[in-house]
């Protein structure tokens, strides 16, 4: 029995942030079904590679694991009715079209709590529900450079810097969702009531300028590049080694400075302050040692010592060879889907559980793969879904 085992979910969101909001709740024990256009292709789920041996892109095993899809026609009545049947058993829904296109479609949560009043409805967009800009498309750069975290980051010299981590759609759009949904469900179970929630992903990164927010906030003062704790304007940074790797120095604290300077035989730095004034003559200092050694010689220097300073480790090194990760669980082998002879290593749930582990039944299947099997639940039979298939219904 899973945390979440009893929650049936609808998903009709695409790309990255809802299906991978769906995957956490069913890799915790959620039954999700994903209900996929017959005709409209998914950039994320069909983008390569595919897996040897397989019809499954390596995103769709990831981001379908656990889940259960089917195909259907949203602009068609009889596919609106099949909906209208769902929602009586999966009463949460997660939607992620533009605002006003489920009302479009006659699925929004006004027509459908009033099929199922304990209906939770999560919708997620860029700019929420409302606002003037509550239409815009946008991806995850365009979240970051409106929210003004951008501002600040990077280089003085080269400006913002592309990251290739989908921050806005992860770390907000995916994780609000997830939040917002199990207080929901919280509430449902203490009042018996559903409810809408609307999650957006440039308001959730607004705290994301945290303690720099905080300081704006108090004194109207702005933060700059490369001035400030943890944008450059410190020790805090990524430093070159001799065969041209990186080091990630987080020695703020006075212990862990100390520690630091005293493994690259500076002792001199240990009590010196560091100001904005200064900084760059600090840094360079610490660049010109660092690069006296390889990546490999300086890890063992620092090893056992309290110093937060790691390696920038490269795909390979993180996510089949390091001791840490594997001891985590965080790459996992699953079966393939419509394949039980064949395996495939996925990224694994980050949340550990220690009554109701995470378990990775299957990975994703093709999309549309379960849709005979969800219409024989709702008592449609053979010529039904013959002509459903006909009617391109599904």
């Amino acid at each position: 029995m899973g945390a979440l085992t009893g929650l049936k979910i609808l998903d009709f969101s695409t790309l990255l942030p809802g299906p991978y909001a769906t995957l956490m709740l069913a890799d915790l024990g959620a039954e999700v079904l994903k209900i996929s256009s017959p005709t409209r292709g998914d950039i994320v789920a069909d983008y390569p590679p595919f897996i040897k041996g397989s019809n499954l892109s390596a995103n769709q095993a990831w981001l379908g694991r656990n889940k259960k899809n089917m195909f259907l026609n949203l602009k068609s009545e009889e596919g609106k009715n099949i909906i209208k049947k769902l929602i009586l058993e999966y009463d949460i829904l997660l939607e992620q079209f533009r605002p006003g296109v489920m009302k479009k479609l006659g699925l929004d949560y006004e027509t459908l709590r009033k099929i199922n009043p304990k209906l939770i409805y999560c919708s997620l967009t860029g700019y929420g529900q409302s606002g003037p800009m509550k239409n815009n498309a946008g991806h995850d750069i365009n979240y970051l450079a409106r929210s003004g975290n951008m501002s600040y980051s990077g280089r003085k010299s080269t400006g913002p810097v592309l990251t290739n981590m989908q921050i806005a759609d992860m770390g907000v759009g995916s994780l609000h969702s997830v939040v917002g949904i199990l207080a929901a469900v919280n509430y449902r179970n203490n009042t018996g009531e559903g409810q809408y929630i609307d999650v957006s992903m440039l308001d959730g990164l607004i705290p994301f300028h945290a303690m720099e927010g905080a300081s704006f906030l108090a004194t109207g003062i702005e933060s700059k590049r490369e001035e400030t704790r943890l944008n450059g304007g410190d020790i805090y940074d990524f430093y070159k080694t001799k065969d041209d790797r990186y080091l990630s120095v987080g020695a703020l604290e006075p212990k862990f400075w100390r520690n630091f300077c005293k493994c690259i035989e500076l002792p001199q730095l240990i009590e010196k302050e560091i100001t904005l004034e200064n900084i760059l003559e600090i840094k360079e200092i610490i660049k010109n040692t660092l690069k006296g050694k390889t990546l490999s010689e300086w890890m063992d220097v620092f090893k056992g010592k309290d110093v937060c300073v790691e390696p920038v480790l490269n795909m390979k090194e993180a996510l089949m060879e390091d001791d840490q990760i594997k001891a985590r669980e965080m790459v996992v082998e699953v079966n393939i889907s419509n394949d039980n002879d064949l395996k495939i290593k996925q990224m694994g749930s980050p949340i550990k559980l220690s009554k109701c582990p995470v378990k990775y039944s299957k990975s994703g299947y093709p999309l549309g793969y379960h849709t005979k099997e969800v219409l024989v639940k709702l008592g449609y039979n053979e010529d039904e879904i013959k002509k459903l298939l006909k009617d391109e219904i599904i």
